[in-house]
């Protein structure tokens, strides 16, 4: 494929913005339309924009298989501590067993922010690993 300079430049200008909003998706969620899936798909979609701008070697120096591998097993591992937790403190698995704050606060829904986090991370980094794997050059 040939490189482009314009797209080069422009993907790297897109991506910080990219990225942002994905975060922006995932702290909100529990407040307007997104959440951690939406969050996380966006925040796997900046990497892939990488991917297809710069080349998957190249990013892969920026993002290896590894860090994002152990990413993903450690929000995974997040979250099924987060809902374990629930039932250690009396309430059912991934009951909320924080306190509720005021509505229309970004910490109002107990531990759903903290839920949509972990499940951005994870499935960021889960779409990313699948997004490598199928654009890999043997």
């Amino acid at each position: 494929m040939k490189e482009s300079t314009i797209v080069d430049l422009v993907s790297r200008k897109l991506v910080p913005y990219i990225l942002l909003f994905g975060l922006y998706l995932i702290s909100y969620g529990h407040l307007s339309p997104g959440g951690g899936f939406q969050g996380g798909v966006v925040l796997s979609s900046a990497i892939l924009l990488l991917c297809l701008a710069r080349g998957v070697k190249a990013t892969r120096l920026l993002f290896t298989s590894r860090a994002v591998g152990a990413l993903e097993i450690a929000a995974f591992t997040l979250f099924l501590v987060m809902a374990a937790a629930g039932m250690a403190v009396g309430v059912s698995f991934l009951g909320n067993f924080l306190p509720l704050g005021r509505i229309g606060e970004v910490p109002s829904a107990g531990f759903i922010l903290f839920l949509n986090l972990v499940i951005g991370l994870e499935v960021g980094a889960g779409i990313t690993l699948i997004c490598f794997a199928l654009l890999e050059e043997d």
